[in-house]
Protein backbone atom coordinates (compact mmCIF):
# COMPACT_ATOMS: atom_id res chain seq x y z
CA UNK A 1 0.00 0.00 0.00
CA UNK A 2 1.39 3.50 -0.54
CA UNK A 3 1.74 5.28 2.81
CA UNK A 4 3.05 7.89 1.40
CA UNK A 5 0.89 11.23 3.25
CA UNK A 6 -1.98 12.66 1.33
CA UNK A 7 -1.88 9.56 -0.24
CA UNK A 8 -6.27 9.02 -1.20
CA UNK A 9 -8.64 5.85 -1.27
CA UNK A 10 -9.89 5.94 -4.71
CA UNK A 11 -13.01 4.70 -5.30
CA UNK A 12 -14.47 4.39 -9.09
CA UNK A 13 -17.91 5.31 -10.14
CA UNK A 14 -20.26 4.66 -12.85
CA UNK A 15 -23.67 5.84 -11.51
CA UNK A 16 -24.98 2.23 -10.46
CA UNK A 17 -25.76 0.71 -7.38
CA UNK A 18 -23.27 -1.09 -6.63
CA UNK A 19 -20.85 1.65 -7.29
CA UNK A 20 -23.00 3.93 -5.06
CA UNK A 21 -21.57 1.18 -2.08
CA UNK A 22 -18.74 1.36 -3.18
CA UNK A 23 -18.45 5.25 -2.62
CA UNK A 24 -20.07 4.29 1.03
CA UNK A 25 -17.38 1.82 1.84
CA UNK A 26 -14.68 4.13 0.37
CA UNK A 27 -15.57 6.96 2.71
CA UNK A 28 -15.45 5.29 5.63
CA UNK A 29 -12.31 3.62 4.72
CA UNK A 30 -11.15 7.02 3.71
CA UNK A 31 -12.73 8.36 7.19
CA UNK A 32 -10.99 5.32 9.28
CA UNK A 33 -7.37 6.05 7.72
CA UNK A 34 -7.42 9.84 8.02
CA UNK A 35 -6.98 10.27 4.09
CA UNK A 36 -8.59 11.91 1.30
CA UNK A 37 -10.88 10.26 -1.50
CA UNK A 38 -10.76 10.97 -4.35
CA UNK A 39 -14.16 9.42 -6.66
CA UNK A 40 -12.57 8.65 -10.40
CA UNK A 41 -14.97 7.94 -13.51
CA UNK A 42 -13.51 6.74 -16.26
CA UNK A 43 -15.17 8.21 -19.12
CA UNK A 44 -14.98 5.94 -22.46
CA UNK A 45 -16.24 7.50 -25.05
CA UNK A 46 -13.99 10.08 -26.57
CA UNK A 47 -11.81 6.95 -27.33
CA UNK A 48 -14.47 5.46 -29.26
CA UNK A 49 -14.93 8.72 -31.15
CA UNK A 50 -18.94 9.28 -29.80
CA UNK A 51 -19.45 13.29 -29.92
CA UNK A 52 -20.01 13.98 -25.98
CA UNK A 53 -21.72 17.47 -26.49
CA UNK A 54 -25.19 17.87 -26.22
CA UNK A 55 -26.30 17.94 -29.89
CA UNK A 56 -27.69 21.02 -30.75
CA UNK A 57 -31.43 21.95 -30.21
CA UNK A 58 -31.48 19.43 -27.10
CA UNK A 59 -31.90 20.02 -23.49
CA UNK A 60 -29.43 21.57 -21.08
CA UNK A 61 -27.14 19.35 -19.57
CA UNK A 62 -27.74 15.77 -21.95
CA UNK A 63 -24.30 15.43 -23.63
CA UNK A 64 -22.16 12.36 -22.69
CA UNK A 65 -19.53 14.53 -20.78
CA UNK A 66 -22.59 16.46 -18.40
CA UNK A 67 -24.16 13.45 -17.51
CA UNK A 68 -20.55 12.04 -16.52
CA UNK A 69 -19.57 15.33 -14.02
CA UNK A 70 -23.52 14.64 -12.50
CA UNK A 71 -22.71 11.32 -12.07
CA UNK A 72 -19.36 12.23 -10.19
CA UNK A 73 -20.91 14.73 -8.69
CA UNK A 74 -23.56 13.08 -6.94
CA UNK A 75 -20.96 10.41 -5.49
CA UNK A 76 -19.05 13.55 -3.97
CA UNK A 77 -21.94 14.78 -2.12
CA UNK A 78 -22.90 10.64 -1.49
CA UNK A 79 -19.42 10.74 0.30
CA UNK A 80 -19.55 13.70 2.23
CA UNK A 81 -22.92 12.70 3.57
CA UNK A 82 -21.43 9.26 4.55
CA UNK A 83 -18.30 11.11 6.08
CA UNK A 84 -18.79 14.02 7.04
CA UNK A 85 -15.53 16.75 7.25
CA UNK A 86 -14.00 14.03 4.72
CA UNK A 87 -12.09 15.64 2.02
CA UNK A 88 -13.11 14.36 -1.45
CA UNK A 89 -12.40 15.20 -4.88
CA UNK A 90 -13.99 14.02 -8.07
CA UNK A 91 -12.69 13.72 -11.31
CA UNK A 92 -13.48 12.24 -15.09
CA UNK A 93 -10.92 10.69 -16.58
CA UNK A 94 -10.62 10.05 -20.57
CA UNK A 95 -10.07 6.09 -20.99
CA UNK A 96 -11.99 2.74 -20.21
CA UNK A 97 -12.56 2.24 -16.36
CA UNK A 98 -10.42 -1.04 -15.40
CA UNK A 99 -7.69 1.02 -17.16
CA UNK A 100 -8.33 4.37 -15.73
CA UNK A 101 -8.41 2.95 -12.07
CA UNK A 102 -5.58 0.92 -12.35
CA UNK A 103 -4.02 4.06 -13.73
CA UNK A 104 -4.54 5.54 -10.27
CA UNK A 105 -3.07 2.45 -8.46
CA UNK A 106 0.72 3.64 -8.21
CA UNK A 107 0.15 6.56 -5.88
CA UNK A 108 -3.22 5.38 -4.29
CA UNK A 109 -3.58 4.02 -0.65
CA UNK A 110 -5.94 1.75 -1.59
CA UNK A 111 -8.71 1.17 -4.53
CA UNK A 112 -12.46 0.44 -3.79
CA UNK A 113 -15.13 -0.61 -6.30
CA UNK A 114 -18.25 -2.49 -6.95
CA UNK A 115 -18.90 -5.59 -7.67
CA UNK A 116 -20.13 -5.35 -10.73
CA UNK A 117 -20.91 -1.64 -12.53
CA UNK A 118 -23.55 -0.66 -15.18
CA UNK A 119 -23.28 -3.10 -18.17
CA UNK A 120 -22.42 -5.98 -16.27
CA UNK A 121 -24.24 -9.36 -17.23
CA UNK A 122 -26.62 -10.65 -14.50
CA UNK A 123 -25.14 -13.68 -14.23
CA UNK A 124 -21.50 -12.44 -13.23
CA UNK A 125 -21.47 -12.46 -10.08
CA UNK A 126 -18.26 -9.88 -10.09
CA UNK A 127 -17.27 -8.31 -12.75
CA UNK A 128 -14.76 -7.84 -15.21
CA UNK A 129 -13.65 -4.21 -14.16
CA UNK A 130 -13.16 -5.82 -10.26
CA UNK A 131 -11.26 -8.58 -11.50
CA UNK A 132 -8.83 -6.64 -13.90
CA UNK A 133 -8.36 -3.93 -11.50
CA UNK A 134 -7.81 -6.46 -9.03
CA UNK A 135 -5.39 -8.51 -11.24
CA UNK A 136 -3.12 -5.59 -12.08
CA UNK A 137 -3.30 -2.29 -9.35
CA UNK A 138 -0.42 -1.65 -7.38
CA UNK A 139 -2.20 -1.37 -4.33
CA UNK A 140 -4.77 -2.96 -2.31
CA UNK A 141 -8.03 -3.50 -3.68
CA UNK A 142 -11.09 -3.29 -1.94
CA UNK A 143 -14.08 -4.64 -3.57
CA UNK A 144 -17.97 -3.88 -2.03
CA UNK A 145 -19.44 -6.85 -2.03
CA UNK A 146 -22.19 -8.97 0.56
CA UNK A 147 -22.94 -7.17 3.80
CA UNK A 148 -21.56 -4.37 5.16
CA UNK A 149 -21.10 -4.94 9.24
CA UNK A 150 -19.41 -2.86 11.68
CA UNK A 151 -18.98 -5.96 14.05
CA UNK A 152 -17.52 -9.03 13.19
CA UNK A 153 -13.87 -9.58 12.63
CA UNK A 154 -11.37 -8.97 9.71
CA UNK A 155 -10.52 -12.29 8.32
CA UNK A 156 -7.51 -13.35 6.42
CA UNK A 157 -6.41 -16.19 4.83
CA UNK A 158 -3.31 -17.66 5.37
CA UNK A 159 -0.92 -20.17 2.88
CA UNK A 160 2.38 -20.14 3.85
CA UNK A 161 3.13 -17.75 0.98
CA UNK A 162 5.11 -14.79 1.15
CA UNK A 163 1.66 -12.97 -0.47
CA UNK A 164 -0.10 -14.51 2.62
CA UNK A 165 2.29 -12.47 4.93
CA UNK A 166 1.39 -9.03 3.13
CA UNK A 167 -1.81 -10.33 3.46
CA UNK A 168 -1.77 -10.86 7.08
CA UNK A 169 -0.04 -7.45 7.66
CA UNK A 170 -2.66 -5.38 6.02
CA UNK A 171 -5.59 -7.51 7.73
CA UNK A 172 -3.89 -6.59 11.04
CA UNK A 173 -3.65 -2.90 10.27
CA UNK A 174 -7.24 -3.26 9.34
CA UNK A 175 -8.34 -4.91 12.44
CA UNK A 176 -6.33 -2.14 14.35
CA UNK A 177 -8.11 0.79 12.67
CA UNK A 178 -11.64 -0.82 12.90
CA UNK A 179 -10.59 -1.61 16.43
CA UNK A 180 -11.69 -5.69 16.29
CA UNK A 181 -9.86 -8.63 16.26
CA UNK A 182 -8.21 -10.39 13.37
CA UNK A 183 -9.23 -13.80 12.53
CA UNK A 184 -6.87 -15.73 10.65
CA UNK A 185 -7.76 -19.14 8.41
CA UNK A 186 -6.00 -21.61 7.25
CA UNK A 187 -7.47 -24.36 5.39
CA UNK A 188 -5.35 -27.14 3.86
CA UNK A 189 -6.84 -30.44 1.43
CA UNK A 190 -4.45 -33.19 0.62
CA UNK A 191 -5.45 -35.27 -2.32
CA UNK A 192 -4.40 -38.78 -2.53
CA UNK A 193 -0.80 -39.74 -3.42
CA UNK A 194 1.18 -42.54 -4.19
CA UNK A 195 4.91 -43.95 -3.96
CA UNK A 196 7.51 -44.42 -6.29
CA UNK A 197 5.79 -45.95 -9.18
CA UNK A 198 2.53 -45.55 -8.36
CA UNK A 199 2.86 -48.49 -6.15
CA UNK A 200 1.08 -47.64 -2.78
CA UNK A 201 -0.42 -44.66 -1.70
CA UNK A 202 1.27 -42.44 1.22
CA UNK A 203 -0.41 -43.04 4.01
CA UNK A 204 -0.73 -39.64 6.21
CA UNK A 205 -1.97 -39.60 9.88
CA UNK A 206 -4.45 -37.07 10.55
CA UNK A 207 -2.81 -35.46 13.49
CA UNK A 208 0.60 -35.20 11.36
CA UNK A 209 -1.09 -33.45 8.95
CA UNK A 210 -2.94 -30.79 11.36
CA UNK A 211 0.67 -30.78 12.91
CA UNK A 212 1.97 -29.63 10.13
CA UNK A 213 -0.75 -27.07 9.00
CA UNK A 214 -0.60 -25.55 12.05
CA UNK A 215 3.36 -25.08 11.94
CA UNK A 216 2.19 -23.18 8.81
CA UNK A 217 -0.09 -20.80 10.19
CA UNK A 218 2.01 -19.74 12.68
CA UNK A 219 5.04 -19.00 10.68
CA UNK A 220 3.21 -16.75 9.04
CA UNK A 221 2.06 -14.74 11.65
CA UNK A 222 6.18 -14.70 13.46
CA UNK A 223 6.18 -11.27 15.12
CA UNK A 224 2.60 -10.00 14.62
CA UNK A 225 1.67 -9.70 18.26
CA UNK A 226 5.06 -7.43 18.41
CA UNK A 227 4.08 -5.40 15.08
CA UNK A 228 0.19 -5.66 16.39
CA UNK A 229 0.19 -6.02 20.29
CA UNK A 230 -3.43 -3.96 20.12
CA UNK A 231 -4.83 -6.14 17.49
CA UNK A 232 -6.32 -10.02 19.32
CA UNK A 233 -5.45 -12.82 16.96
CA UNK A 234 -7.29 -16.08 16.37
CA UNK A 235 -6.38 -18.79 14.68
CA UNK A 236 -8.32 -21.81 12.96
CA UNK A 237 -6.77 -24.70 10.80
CA UNK A 238 -9.68 -25.80 9.10
CA UNK A 239 -9.81 -29.23 6.57
CA UNK A 240 -11.22 -28.33 3.95
CA UNK A 241 -10.97 -25.80 0.39
CA UNK A 242 -9.59 -22.51 0.79
CA UNK A 243 -12.62 -20.79 -0.50
CA UNK A 244 -15.25 -22.53 1.25
CA UNK A 245 -13.11 -22.00 4.73
CA UNK A 246 -13.19 -18.45 3.64
CA UNK A 247 -16.52 -17.86 2.26
CA UNK A 248 -17.98 -19.70 5.46
CA UNK A 249 -15.89 -17.02 7.89
CA UNK A 250 -17.16 -13.89 5.89
CA UNK A 251 -20.75 -14.46 7.21
CA UNK A 252 -19.89 -13.05 10.26
CA UNK A 253 -16.71 -11.06 8.87
CA UNK A 254 -16.68 -6.98 8.19
CA UNK A 255 -13.66 -7.77 5.73
CA UNK A 256 -12.02 -10.58 4.75
CA UNK A 257 -8.47 -10.35 2.90
CA UNK A 258 -7.10 -12.37 0.47
CA UNK A 259 -3.39 -12.56 -1.28
CA UNK A 260 -3.70 -11.79 -5.42
CA UNK A 261 -2.08 -15.08 -5.58
CA UNK A 262 -1.47 -18.53 -3.30
CA UNK A 263 0.70 -20.41 -2.28
CA UNK A 264 1.34 -23.47 -5.31
CA UNK A 265 -0.70 -21.71 -7.77
CA UNK A 266 0.60 -20.93 -11.36
CA UNK A 267 3.23 -18.39 -11.40
CA UNK A 268 1.13 -16.62 -14.73
CA UNK A 269 -1.85 -16.37 -12.74
CA UNK A 270 -2.18 -12.61 -11.95
CA UNK A 271 -5.24 -13.69 -9.50
CA UNK A 272 -5.61 -17.21 -8.00
CA UNK A 273 -8.30 -19.20 -7.87
CA UNK A 274 -8.96 -18.71 -4.18
CA UNK A 275 -8.60 -15.02 -4.71
CA UNK A 276 -11.39 -15.01 -7.84
CA UNK A 277 -13.12 -17.41 -5.50
CA UNK A 278 -13.79 -15.65 -2.63
CA UNK A 279 -14.57 -12.63 -5.02
CA UNK A 280 -17.54 -14.73 -6.04
CA UNK A 281 -19.10 -15.54 -3.32
CA UNK A 282 -18.10 -13.96 0.23
CA UNK A 283 -20.57 -12.29 2.26
CA UNK A 284 -18.94 -9.35 3.20
CA UNK A 285 -16.50 -6.45 1.31
CA UNK A 286 -12.88 -8.29 -0.11
CA UNK A 287 -9.75 -7.25 -0.12
CA UNK A 288 -6.78 -8.25 -2.16
CA UNK A 289 -3.87 -7.56 -1.56
CA UNK A 290 -0.79 -7.88 -4.21
CA UNK A 291 2.99 -8.79 -3.28
CA UNK A 292 5.07 -6.32 -1.90
CA UNK A 293 7.92 -4.61 -3.71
Amino acid sequence: MNSANGAAVVVGVDGSEPARTAVRLAAREAARRQRPLRVVHGFIWPLLRVPVSAPAGAPPGRGLRQQAEELVAAAVAEAESTAPGLQVSGEIIDGETAAVLVGESPTAAMIVLGDRGLGGFAALVVGSVAIQVASYADCPVLVARGTARTTGPVVVGVDGSTLSHAAVDFAAEEAAIRGTRLHTVHAYTHPASTGPGDMQPLVYEESDLRDEENRVLAESLTGLAERRPEVPVTRAVVHARPVAALVEASREAQLVVVGRRGRGELTGLLLGSVSQGVLHRADCPVAVVRAPG
